[in-house]
């Protein structure tokens, strides 16, 4: 016996409320149909229906194998889909937020993204606020820390730090810190989180004879390129992304300092919402920024 076809009739019947009406939706004659199920019965050994002159109805053991069955199909239609799905060309609209600061490391991609994929639209919304995927309609975001929202799936990202660094100039005038005691003389370039107003942590990597930073704040701010543009004219030491410093750090226009004293950096994902179908759009998004965010060339 075929044992999807022996489901389909009773999981028809059991909907339809008849062999008729399920006989109509499968194709098959109604006495098919009943015929069916009797079979699915005696394999079973228990009855599924409790049947009369004017009606069928499930019976208890009936409505649980109903319940089991109706998973069973619905898993196979949607392995059925997630297989045409997959050779389907990914077009339509991909809403994606990111913070600010990471358009200098998103943007580089997106050309050769869109030559690869013209027939997806981006929209992307580089803010600080912590998006709701769910509510808002995001398809991919990108977060740093844990992830405690069980609706969300994600993707690691190789890691991007935030490094201390000031200008030659200021390094010069001030001098260069060598450890945690020498901060308490120099001043600092600091960023702010717009949406919650906080100041972003350097994550220094605490001694017990120094338990806290008292740098001066010379400078603060809710950009990123701001604090990067201060950091440079010798204002301070600033903390900034390694991905936005790297060039600086290259030529020689920024110092690094004290990156011994460095916390371990904080997890970057890659998050979508939690579905049974992984649209091709948000897979070839992720899969193609997954290969190419904060990965090192050199």
């Amino acid at each position: 016996m075929d044992r999807l076809s022996g489901l389909m009739p009773f999981v028809r019947t059991a909907e339809l409320g008849s062999f008729a009406a399920a006989a109509r939706t499968l194709g098959l004659s109604a006495s098919a149909v009943g015929k069916g199920v009797a079979r699915l019965e005696a394999q079973l050994g228990v009855r599924l229906f409790q049947r009369s002159t004017r009606s069928i109805r499930l019976t208890d053991e009936g409505r649980l194998f109903q319940e089991r069955c109706r998973r069973i199909l619905d898993d196979l239609d949607d392995a059925q889909a997630t297989l045409v799905r997959s050779t389907e060309c990914p077009r339509g609209r991909l809403k994606i937020t990111a913070p600010m600061v990471m358009y200098h490391a998103l943007l580089p991609f997106v050309p050769k993204f869109i030559e690869c994929y013209p027939e997806i639209e981006l929209d992307v919304d580089f803010s600080d606020r912590m998006v709701d995927l769910i509510e808002e309609g995001v398809d991919v975001a990108i977060r740093g820390g844990d992830l405690p929202d069980s609706r969300l799936m994600s993707r690691p990202l190789p890691s991007a730090r935030v490094v201390l660094c000031a200008s030659p100039t200021y390094l010069q005038q001030h001098g260069t810190p060598e450890c945690l005691h020498d901060l308490d003389n120099h001043l600092a370039i600091r960023f702010r989180f717009s949406g919650t107003g906080k100041m972003r942590d350097w994550h220094m990597v605490q001694q017990p004879d120094h338990p806290e930073l008292r740098i001066k704040s010379l400078f603060v701010c809710n950009s990123m390129d701001a604090v990067k543009a201060m950091t440079l004219q010798g204002l301070g030491i600033g903390g900034i992304p390694d991905f936005l410093a790297r060039d600086a750090l290259a030529d020689g226009r920024l110092v690094e300092v004290l990156p011994h004293y460095i916390d371990p950096p904080n997890k970057l994902s890659l998050v979508w919402p939690s579905s049974r179908q992984l649209s091709p759009k948000v897979r070839v998004f992720v899969d193609f920024m997954s290969e190419r965010l904060f990965t090192r060339c050199d």
